[in-house]
């Protein structure tokens, strides 16, 4: 038997390959939208795709389990409670999947989601594993409010958290303390909020270390868990029903996005610009967003870009331009792409900010600070600014004064060059619109 885990770093998630070596076949689970590292996989050991688990239907990716189903003929797995729109098998309580000396045995695990599974891996009569999906992770649990309104069955975030309280301790805890547990998703990811480095554990040490499995009371850990949780990027709920509906395949999808600048610019559309802020600040074009092709484009793409709206793609040249496309489409967004081309410049410019006088005389502009609600409680960083999460920007525009020139800042650097092209396209002709990049470190001791 072998487990190998693939990590997609950007998303934080990671998918599973579950190998009988005596009969070369595969099961895989939560797998990524690109399935062409399964079937390399697969082609490496002479072994055959048979099943495709779905622990849930995932908010923060687009799963690849159709277009494996389509490719290899593999049954996809899932829970009753899902009501999936593609060919499928249920997989529950006491639903076993028998291939080699391998069972994978169904539990339901509610509580990040009301459809959520986590599959126990037994070999030789042994449990030897546990995958985990998003409702157990390394050091923390999953979220319970991400389905109050998508998928075909909601429930309210109390509700989730109670159910995650006893899915926890009645399902997980009572399997053996040296399973392995695989969970779906490591630290970055939005679906948890205090998740560990570590790719993997046991049950046991799960049982010391993390706070979720502590004894406590069922109301104690609701509250616990409902606190502080991350902000919900648009896209999620759309990538719901995309993935219980079932996404196209990948590489026919990708090559339907126009790859040629039009003649003419619709300029009610924004333009994501994905170079790096130094060349997108010398020159762009009117109505960009400089979304810089970082570890973490895919999240901030969808969570400033809402689903089914169109939008333009760009980048400094041809490699890069496919990397970002590929980007979007691990979230569903390559269908709202209007088109995608290289650019090397643009007429529209950022001012670079003075910093001393900034420094000096902090009280003559208008700062918003675009760091998450969390972030600003835990560390304030200059008195009176406008704390306006990056994620509800463009919503709140409205908020800013434009009688001073503008100051945008985040932790470190990334999200305000994100943010102040945001803001310059509001505000750009009535005030000078400044991004304070990376000597924000300069004020957070």
């Amino acid at each position: 038997m072998k487990i190998e885990q693939f990590e997609d770093k950007g998303l934080s998630h990671y998918s599973y390959a579950i190998l009988s070596e005596c009969e070369n076949k595969i099961v895989l689970i939560d797998p990524a939208r690109d399935v062409t590292p399964y079937l390399s996989f697969a082609k490496a050991h002479d072994a055959n795709i048979i099943g495709v688990i779905e622990t849930h239907p995932h908010a923060d990716f687009v799963s690849g389990h159709l277009e494996l189903q389509q490719v290899t003929g593999a049954v996809i797995y899932c829970s009753k409670l899902l009501e999936a729109e593609y060919a499928h098998q249920t997989f529950d309580d006491g639903d076993v999947i028998a291939f080699g000396k391998i069972k994978l045995k169904g539990l339901n695990t509610p509580g990040h989601s009301p459809d959520s599974i986590s599959i126990v891996l037994e070999h030789n009569g042994q449990d030897k594993a546990v995958f985990t999906g998003d409702t157990l992770f390394i050091g923390d649990c999953g979220r319970p409010d991400l389905r109050e309104q998508a998928g075909n069955l909601t429930a309210r975030r109390e509700e989730l958290a109670q159910q995650m309280y006893h899915s926890l301790r009645d399902k997980l805890l009572v399997l053996d303390d040296a399973v392995w547990v695989y969970p779906a998703h490591g630290a970055g990811t939005l679906c948890g909020k205090a998740l560990s480095d570590d790719n993997r554990s046991t049950i046991g040490a799960e049982r010391a270390g993390n706070w979720s499995l502590q004894e406590m009371s069922e109301t104690e850990f609701v509250q616990t868990l409902l606190e502080e949780q991350p902000f919900i990027p648009k896209y999620f709920a759309y990538d719901v029903a995309l993935n219980k509906h079932g996404a196209p395949p990948l590489q026919p999808a990708l090559a339907g996005v126009p790859a040629k600048k039009p003649v003419e610019l619709n300029s009610e559309m924004f333009i994501i610009d994905a170079r790096p802020e130094q060349e997108f600040k010398k020159g762009h074009l009117p109505g960009s967003i400089n979304i810089q092709n970082g570890g973490k484009f895919e999240t901030w793409l969808g969570s400033i870009i809402a689903p089914k709206e169109a939008f333009y793609l760009v980048a400094e040249n041809e490699e890069k331009l496919k990397q970002v496309i590929g980007k979007a489409a691990k979230i569903g967004y390559e269908a709202f792409l209007e088109a995608a081309f290289v650019i090397d410049g643009g007429h529209e410019q950022m001012a670079e900010l003075n910093f001393a006088h900034f420094a000096a005389h902090p009280e003559q502009y208008t700062i918003v600070d675009i760091r998450n609600e969390a972030e600003v409680k835990a560390q304030p960083v200059f008195r009176n600014a406008l704390p306006i999460p990056l994620y509800e920007l463009r919503e709140r525009l409205a908020e800013i004064p434009f009688s001073k020139p503008i100051v945008v800042h985040c932790a470190g650097g990334y999200r305000s060059a994100a943010g102040s092209s945001i803001v310059a396209n509001a505000f750009d002709s009535k005030t000078n619109v400044f991004d304070l990049r990376e000597a924000i470190k300069k004020f957070i001791s």
